[in-house]
């Protein structure tokens, strides 16, 4: 049966492909691509920067990631959870918001930078769209710079076959880039494991414990748990975090 079902659909096809090739194309008006083009450059028509618009945004997410510190404290944070033994509290959402306002709070002398030489000027019709992007990404580079190892950069560029005599302000997006997020995937693990210390250590002496006492069946999570959360109130773990997060990307 099914291949009687595909035998058809593949007759049906090879009926329909002769018809469609004879369709003559409409009669009616054509949205132009490009509207005009010069020894300035090519000018687009709206549905088409409309379309270019929309495609940008969906590069948002990637930019959050990868040039921003992000990453970094969403994993601590993840890291945390891990380590605490809670595996849904604090959900995803609550880590990802927190994550994210953490974010802008981080960025804000960079993005204020943004705005002022770059975002200010184009939206007051003083600078084009292209001189926006070359003042804009000046901030942008500088805080990836400062949070970059120079072994990353040496690493990327080495791959990148760039010229060592390069000076990092003058290194392209494709070697910052890489090497930005390859040191902060290496801090944010090197926080972790300094956030899984003290808990392990509970762990163990739980597990030794309750072993002492013949206690084979109970579980050494459940029983280490409120000793995790109460361990971690009782130090204010969340401001500690939080504020240390903060401070490792000093500006």
């Amino acid at each position: 049966m099914a291949l009687r079902l595909g035998l058809a659909g593949l007759g049906l096809l090879a009926l329909c492909l002769p018809a469609a090739a004879q369709v003559t194309p409409p009669s009616g008006p054509v949205l132009p691509l490009m509207v005009g083009q010069g020894g300035s450059g090519t000018s687009y028509s709206v549905p088409i920067q409309t379309l270019l618009f929309f495609t940008a945004l969906s590069f948002l997410p990637a930019v959050l990631l990868l040039m921003t510190g992000f990453t970094r404290i969403v994993i601590v944070l993840s890291l945390l959870r891990q380590a605490m033994g809670t595996q849904a509290a604090p959900p995803n959402q609550v880590v990802v918001g927190l994550s994210l306002f953490l974010t802008f709070f981080v960025m804000s002398p960079t993005l204020d930078k943004v705005y002022e030489q770059a975002w200010a000027p184009y939206s007051a019709n003083q600078i084009d769209f292209t001189e926006a992007l070359q003042r804009g990404q000046v901030p942008m580079r500088a805080f990836m710079l400062k949070q970059t190892r120079q072994s990353d950069m040496e690493l990327f560029a080495k791959l990148a076959k760039v010229d060592a005599k390069v000076k990092g302000e003058d290194m392209p997006f494709k070697v910052i880039v890489p090497a930005f997020v390859t040191s902060e995937l290496k801090t944010a693990f090197q926080i972790g494991f300094l956030i899984f210390v003290p808990f392990l250590i509970i762990d163990m002496i739980v597990a030794s414990v309750l072993m002492s006492l013949g206690m084979m069946m109970l579980s050494p999570v459940l029983v280490a748990l409120p000793f995790k959360l109460m361990l971690f109130v009782l130090a204010d773990g969340w401001n500690l975090l939080l504020g240390s997060l903060a401070a490792s990307f000093a500006q």
